[in-house]
């Protein structure tokens, strides 16, 4: 009988371990039809807006995606490089020197929960080289079920589609990973040593909903977690520093405070520099760029402030794809 291959036939598997980093997503081009596609299938996410179908559907393709694609095309082109979205390019450097370091004996592949590569697109390329043991890791330190727990929504949803389940490791968080923390000090530390310390350094984390958190989903207690060991670490006092949340949509109540309005307020209240750096972000993308080294910095400069210091996020640091690593090995 001939030979027949197929994911399924035990001679193909190989003796490597797989690793799929999964990150937000972008769209593929910075123009108002991708805009349309990338946020529809972002915005349709249970998770991300909890409403009925019926109601998120008209909510979303009725309302948001025809009035937001112009305004955010507009914005993913201000922070649009010859080589592409900033997040993908980031993620995939990150990608390439995590299996670096991992090397021979792991395969590294990249995806997106929405656009592209998605998930779906991972695995399979993860099946195809014939590897059976997978190891999962959003790229979202805390958790949240709009981001980890929508990760895995996908995920599931796309090994529906394979017969044979690889064994599988899903890293749901790693907010307080010694690695980490460490990662997000010394980035800190470099900052200071180069630019000078600012009055007080602002932590921003993305908000959710207030209401997510009385449900039951544990991230304002990660962020605070997290910001708290960053603080302790550095030997900061409570007037050293402060926790925000950005990127809200909507008119409902987030996480509070709200950076872009604490950034308006802090120059009448003597602080006059600040340092923002988002330990929640992996990489740099829109919400950072654009948003916090963009927009509020105007916000507070208008107010009367003198320096105002975006610290990058780890991105394509050694220190970030150790951590990857790291967690790979150990988890």
């Amino acid at each position: 009988m001939p030979y027949i291959g197929s994911e399924s036939d035990p001679q193909r598997r190989v003796n490597k371990r797989g690793v799929l980093l999964v990150n937000l997503g972008t769209p593929d081009r910075p123009v108002c039809p991708s805009l349309r596609r990338y946020l529809a299938e972002f915005l349709m996410d249970p998770r991300v807006i909890e409403l009925p179908h019926l109601l998120r559907t008209i909510l979303v393709r009725g309302i948001i995606v025809n009035v937001r694609s112009h305004k955010s095309a507009a914005a993913y082109r201000e922070v649009w490089t010859d080589a592409g979205s900033p997040l993908l390019i980031n993620t995939n450097n990150v990608a390439e020197k995590t299996q670096t370091i991992l090397g021979d004996g792991f395969h590294v592949e990249v995806a997106m929960r929405y656009g592209n590569p998605s998930i779906q697109a991972g695995l399979d390329a993860l099946f195809k080289a014939g590897i059976r043991d997978v190891t999962v890791i959003p790229m979202y330190p805390q958790y949240s079920g709009s981001t980890n727990g929508s990760t895995f929504d996908a995920l599931t949803d796309a090994l529906k589609k394979h017969r044979w389940i690889p064994k599988l490791n899903f890293i749901s968080e790693y907010y307080q990973h010694p690695q980490y923390i460490n990662a997000i000090c010394e980035s800190i530390k470099a900052h200071w040593q180069e630019h000078g310390r600012a009055d007080r350094l602002m932590m921003s984390f993305h908000g959710v909903p207030k209401k997510y958190i009385t449900k039951g989903d544990p991230y304002y207690a990660q962020c605070q977690a997290t910001a708290l060991a960053v603080a302790e670490r550095l030997g900061l006092g409570p007037e050293d520093w402060m926790l925000v949340f950005q990127s809200r949509l909507g008119a409902e109540e987030w996480l509070k405070p709200y950076c872009d309005e604490t950034l308006k307020t802090l120059p009448s209240q003597g602080i006059k520099s600040v340092d923002v750096i988002c330990p929640g972000f992996s990489v740099d993308c829109l919400e950072t760029i654009e948003e916090i080294d963009g927009e509020n910095r105007e916000y507070f400069m208008d107010a009367g402030g003198e320096r105002y210091s975006y610290i990058k996020c780890l991105n394509d640091s050694d220190a970030h794809a150790e951590l990857f690593a790291d967690l790979c090995k150990h988890n």
